[in-house]
């Protein structure tokens, strides 16, 4: 049985998750400038966002721009655009569900009650369980799918040139 301290304390680490889900997706340095080489001494930091890009002087200064166009983003910074605010919608979601999930702590505390009269006694559904188990199918498909990386190679893809069908007049 599941206490209702162990439920507040999984809520209270997903609204914080949530929290630096948000955080991330606000902050500009996705890609910071790396130094390699013999001489670290630089002018400037160049720091790369999904919203915006920024360049930090040595003095201190810094100067933040934000992308003018969707189109003109690479397609990693439309991705990670993409899925930063699905994964804010879906964690919002996902808290409000729990909050209401919640609730079904009553069901099973009150049917260990025995203060609770037997005909108010009620179990978990079965639809619960069917819940769990396809949240659990869903869990590990998505995992394979996240494992199964297509092959570096594009040698199965075998292209030619364009024949023409007109006649050829030869001189």
């Amino acid at each position: 049985m599941v206490s209702a301290r162990m439920q507040m304390l999984g809520i209270g680490l997903g609204i914080i998750g949530w929290i630096g889900t948000i955080i991330a997706c606000a902050l500009p340095k996705w890609k910071v400038s790396a130094f390699v080489g013999p001489v670290i001494i630089t002018a400037q930091t160049t720091w790369e966002g999904i919203w915006m890009n920024c360049v930090v002087q040595s003095t201190g200064q810094m100067q933040c721009k934000v992308y003018d166009s969707l189109l003109a983003l690479s397609r990693d910074l439309q991705a990670a655009r993409a899925l930063m605010i699905v994964c804010i919608l879906i964690g919002i979601l996902g808290i409000l569900l729990a909050v209401a999930g919640g609730k079904s702590n009553t069901v099973i505390r009150n049917f260990y009650d025995p203060l609770q009269p037997s005909a108010g006694k009620k179990e978990l559904g079965a639809a619960l369980y069917i819940g769990w188990g396809a949240a659990a199918l869903l869990i590990l498909g998505g995992g394979l799918l996240c494992a199964n990386c297509p092959p570096k190679d594009n040698s199965s893809a075998k292209f030619s040139a364009a024949r023409s069908t007109a006649p050829k007049d030869y001189v």
